[in-house]
């Protein structure tokens, strides 16, 4: 009777589904949060504000600290969560996806497959815009067609959405640029342009009205550019990149070099291999976060958005990318080139 009874506990224990051994796993762990951005910047802004709020939609409730791992446009933390993190659902983080871009295009250092790595979504889909400080005398984009002089813009690196997307205005429209890269993140490339090292750059909207909060309203700063895919409501009087396109090709390459990685330039990930149960609880656990009552609260108190896409549809947006046609890979990787 006791052999046929210890029979039947252990079959229990054999079929019992794995997410109970996750949910167990996580339990008095610390989970290792890697952003690719400087402290202060957009990347740390959100990583930090979600990280408050995530672990208790884990099962266990681990705790969570955050480390900036800054370097080569974002790429040293998405090359460490790739190929360094151990693959047991500790450790995840933030890059910047326009390297999911450059990777497309074999862009040089970019040696990882972004394919390999699971996706847990994204917070908020950038819309980018390019702004200048007054100080460089170019208030509007008209102004900035007619300029003599390039506008300095900042930017990360090759493959880094600050530095393609000025790259691609630069290629479709014909704007003159003189792009100035090897910044850790944007907000030294905010405390550059206030400096007077440089006029301006294009980054994503949602962090650079609270980069520049009083500079803006105070006409120190102004916002000439959209590089999106529509008109944003606070900005109705700003054009679009798209139409200032003399061509149906440019609109093209804008919208597959500049504006879709945009999507997901915001982009946080896990180790590749990791259990799939545990990266289920992961993703189940990042969605939570950003509907999070207290976690809305602390985002709209900070002024950051919140327009996600999942982990799921994150995969898409890659997949789609590495599918996209050789003409137009080719005309992409001309512009994107480091001339």
């Amino acid at each position: 009777m006791h052999l046929r009874l210890w029979q039947c506990l252990i079959a229990m224990l054999l079929f019992l589904p794995g997410s109970l051994y996750a949910d167990d796993f996580y339990k008095g762990k610390t989970i290792r949060v890697i952003v690719g951005g400087s402290a202060g910047g957009g990347f740390d802004i959100y990583t930090r504000a979600m990280a408050r709020h995530m672990g208790k939609h884990i099962p266990g409730n681990p705790s969570l600290v955050v480390e900036n791992m800054t370097g080569a446009g974002t790429f040293i933390a998405a090359k460490f969560i790739h190929s360094s993190a151990k693959p047991d659902g500790l450790t995840f983080g933030m890059f910047n996806g326009a390297l999911i871009l450059g990777r497309v295009l074999g862009m040089k250092g970019i040696d990882i497959d972004m394919r390999e790595l699971e996706y847990l979504g994204v917070p908020v889909q950038d819309s980018t815009v390019c702004a200048l400080r007054k100080e460089s005398g170019v208030n509007n984009v008209n102004q900035w067609f007619a300029s003599k002089t390039p506008m300095k813009l900042g930017g990360l690196s090759p493959g880094n959405s600050t530095s393609d997307v000025a790259r691609m205005i630069g290629g479709t429209l014909g704007l003159p640029i003189q792009l100035v890269e090897g910044y850790k993140g944007t907000n030294e490339i905010r405390l550059a342009a206030d400096a007077g090292e440089l006029h301006g750059a294009c980054w994503a909207w949602e962090t650079l009205k609270v980069a520049w909060q009083n500079a803006i309203p105070a006409g120190d700063v102004n916002v000439v550019l959209q590089v999106t895919a529509k008109k944003l409501p606070d900005l109705p009087n700003v054009p679009m990149a798209l139409d200032l396109a003399k061509s149906d090709e440019a609109r093209l390459l804008l919208k597959a070099g500049a504006i879709d990685p945009a999507a997901i330039v915001r982009v946080y990930v896990t180790t590749p291999r990791i259990p799939q149960e545990r990266l289920e609880i992961l993703r189940k656990a990042f969605s939570a976060t950003l509907t999070d009552p207290e976690f809305v609260a602390e985002a709209k108190k900070a002024n950051i958005d919140i327009n996600p896409l999942s982990g799921e549809e994150v995969k898409k947006t890659v997949d789609d990318l590495f599918k996209l046609s050789p003409a137009i890979v080719s005309k992409l990787a001309n512009i994107l080139a480091v001339k």
